[in-house]
């Protein structure tokens, strides 16, 4: 027995990617729409407001624009994150452009050896955030019919952010974070060979979009891959079986066993799960409200694996990026939660 468990975890991996290939082919009819779903997600909403940004930010890493964001942010960035300055260009792109735009631009500081090792991982705990355009317009306005729902979200989601950010200070904070001359020197060269200029425009534009392209399909094949895994699960029974077991426990605590489909979903896949939530219907909408919080601070195992696979060229470790997406989620849910209930503004019958 002990050898069959064993055999078991050696192959765990591949065994669920063979469930999922006989999935796709015992359940192709229902697999096949919410692929073209998927398909339509990426093509007329994550194109358009991430493709932009991904671009913008590698034509930025061609300028010195990193450095003056430095000298500027250096007096708040290092006593409240532990983290030079450069680190407010990922922390405003994050906030800016929603995921994974921060866990790339931490991935290219360590890269090019802009900052140490220590501070791009506490740079991706904190910085790989939900953007304002989906939390307000399409989390707000288009699941809750309700802008001040995504107003409520966006700030607490930010709130999270930082504190989140503080509590990561103290990573590996025994380390020594400051680069000796040498490494500056090197870091500065590299920065100056790497400078755009009129004569390397057409070279930089070309290498920037290559390099967006090849990341926003990364991300587009996401998508399409956990489209097709919970089509897969919902049409073989496998969420009604997780809902079913789970019911008594969710009933015990007194919540509604409604949540548990858009709870589990929302683990695989952030937008499908905020939507199943958004969509459930009781008395306290708030209950909703600060599940998406968590959501929307959590990103999700999809999220996870495109933030896995930026930094896998890397020497950065998964481990602060992962505890720091848990304390997010949470700690954006307790923001809501005090917000909706000692702000009337706020208040949408807890």
């Amino acid at each position: 027995m002990h050898i069959l468990v064993i055999k078991f975890k050696r192959n765990i991996i591949p065994l669920l990617f063979l469930a999922f290939t006989l999935g796709l082919l015992i359940f192709s009819k229902a697999n096949l729409p919410a692929v073209k779903n998927g398909l339509q997600l990426f093509a007329t909403s994550v194109i358009p407001s991430l493709f932009p940004f991904f671009v913008a930010t590698e034509l930025l890493m061609h300028t010195n624009i990193v450095n003056c964001i430095g000298n500027l942010f250096n007096s708040f960035m290092k006593p409240l994150f532990n983290i030079s300055g450069k680190g407010a260009f990922a922390l405003v792109m994050g906030i800016i452009s929603g995921y994974p735009v921060g866990a790339k631009i931490a991935a290219n500081f360590r890269q090019n050896n802009i900052c140490s090792k220590e501070e791009c991982e506490r740079l991706l705990s904190f910085t790989n955030n939900s953007g304002p355009l989906f939390i307000i317009g399409t989390v707000g306005i288009g699941m809750y019919g309700n802008s001040t729902i995504g107003l409520l979200l966006f700030i607490t989601h930010l709130l999270a952010s930082f504190t989140v950010g503080f509590i990561f200070r103290f990573w590996k904070h025994k380390k020594n974070d400051n680069y000796n001359t040498a490494k500056s020197e090197n870091s500065s060269n590299m920065q100056n060979a790497k400078m755009v200029n009129f004569y390397n425009l057409g070279e930089v534009m070309a290498e920037s979009i290559t390099n967006s392209t090849s990341t926003i399909l990364m991300i587009g094949g996401f998508i399409v891959l956990f489209s097709s895994i919970i089509s897969i699960l919902n049409a073989s029974g496998i969420t009604n079986i997780i809902t079913f077991a789970l019911s008594p426990i969710f009933t015990t605590l007194n919540i509604d066993t409604s949540f548990i489909q858009g709870i589990f979903t929302g683990l695989l896949e952030i937008t499908n799960g905020i939507n199943i939530i958004s969509g459930i219907h009781i008395k306290g909408i708030s209950i909703n409200i600060i599940l998406t919080a968590f959501f929307l601070g959590f990103g999700g195992i999809s999220i996870l694996l495109q933030v896995l696979s930026i930094i896998s060229k890397t020497d950065l470790s998964a481990k602060p990026y992962i505890i720091g997406k848990i304390l997010h989620g949470l700690i954006a849910s307790i923001y809501t939660y005090f917000f909706i209930s000692f702000l009337p503004f706020f208040n949408f019958n807890l």
